[in-house]
């Protein structure tokens, strides 16, 4: 039984070798590569892709498209809580505020008038793979104003640092 199954091995084998010394011998590895490419980029592209809920910016108008272009995000350097559970001004269920933010000054177009937003970071999860980031720097300044500086993980007052979202939350209007 062992030498029919032996026989039979040997005789794939070298009809799988003839064969692919034969394909060697008509295709080169960069038609290989560049098959191989069309296929997993033809494949990638039959992927669904998963709708958005971006009700939150919606009511703005113009906004709607990009959610750091909303007129609260103009220092914003961070991850949108809407798109995790959250709001423009809360955090999403399982995080907690930071202790400490950073205040950043933007006009609102509707009244032309300038109001002081605090960026709160949302501590205690991990960021959520394929939110939208958000890296506005307008009036950012160097690391030694701490409380202007916007490129820091300010959850480090919090018990849980792990860094989740950023919410924006009007303080007043600027004098």
């Amino acid at each position: 039984m062992s030498r029919i199954i032996d026989s039979l091995l040997k005789r794939f084998d070298k009809a799988v070798e003839a064969n692919v010394r034969s394909s060697a011998r008509s295709y080169g590895r960069r038609s290989f590569l560049a098959t191989t490419g069309t296929v997993l980029a033809g494949a990638a592209a039959g992927l669904p892709i998963l709708p958005f809920d971006r009700r939150a910016n919606a009511a703005t108008g113009d906004e709607a498209a990009d959610p750091c272009s909303y007129w609260r995000q103009c220092a914003i350097d961070g991850f949108v809580c809407e798109e995790s559970g959250g709001s423009i001004t809360q955090c999403p269920p399982g995080t907690s505020t930071s202790a400490v933010s950073w205040v950043g000054t933007c006009m609102n177009p509707d009244d032309n008038k300038n109001y002081l937003i605090s960026y709160n970071d949302c501590c205690g999860k991990q960021a959520v793979f394929g939110a939208t980031f958000c890296n506005n720097n307008k009036g950012e300044r160097p690391g030694y104003r701490m409380g202007l500086y916007n490129d820091i993980n300010w959850c480090m007052a919090n018990t849980d640092k792990g860094y989740h979202c950023t919410v924006s939350i009007v303080m007043g209007q600027a004098e």
